[in-house]
């Protein structure tokens, strides 16, 4: 027969308020994610200059980000590409740029694009040689138009497969900041 033991009642609420207690919250300072409303990225080739540019000022509000391209690209031509990351709800604008590049082997910024528009290669690297991606060459493929998508990852694995060359694949971790600008390459 079962019978109620206040005694081991007791106990068990005493333990599980205890445990209740008790979080991983107290253990260190949490990394909070940072706002990053502004994404600019930078493609120069000698005395050419082309910004692209993405600006959403409300977040996940219901106005669109606002994107900008200054100019088109130039077929079968190297760029030099650098990327920043701003929070311009902070005046000054906060530059994010900073602690990704602090953080290096925290972070990963990928280069989405199709083939036919051309390749990305890393010129930056965090302390274990895995490329960050705040810098970057870009060359330019054949006359056409598509998407170039930039995405900053945060706590990516950069030992995954493909990760280093750029794959977005198996990289994991979470988007801090994805943004697609409309890219049209000329003669």
């Amino acid at each position: 027969m079962k019978y109620f033991n206040p005694t081991k009642a007791l106990f068990l609420a005493t333990a599980s308020l205890f445990l209740a207690s008790c979080s991983d919250d107290d253990n260190g300072p949490v990394n909070e994610e940072e706002v990053i409303t502004t994404v600019i990225t930078t493609l120069t080739n000698g005395a050419t200059t082309i910004t692209l540019t993405s600006r959403d000022l409300d977040g996940d509000g219901p106005i669109d980000p606002l994107v900008t391209v200054s100019g088109n690209l130039t077929a079968n031509t190297v760029y030099n590409g650098e990327t920043t990351f701003l929070n311009e709800l902070e005046s000054p604008a906060e530059d994010i740029t900073v602690e990704v590049e602090e953080e290096g082997d925290e972070h990963q910024v990928f280069y989405q694009i199709p083939s036919a528009l051309g390749t990305i290669g890393y010129t930056d690297f965090d302390v274990n040689a895995k490329p960050v991606g705040l810098t970057f060459t870009y060359t330019t493929g054949n006359v056409g138009t598509g998407n170039l998508t930039v995405t900053l990852r945060h706590l990516p694995n950069k030992s995954a497969a493909g990760v280093a060359a750029g794959d977005i694949t198996n990289a994991g971790g979470s988007t801090d900041a994805q943004v697609t600008y409309p890219i049209v390459i000329t003669n």
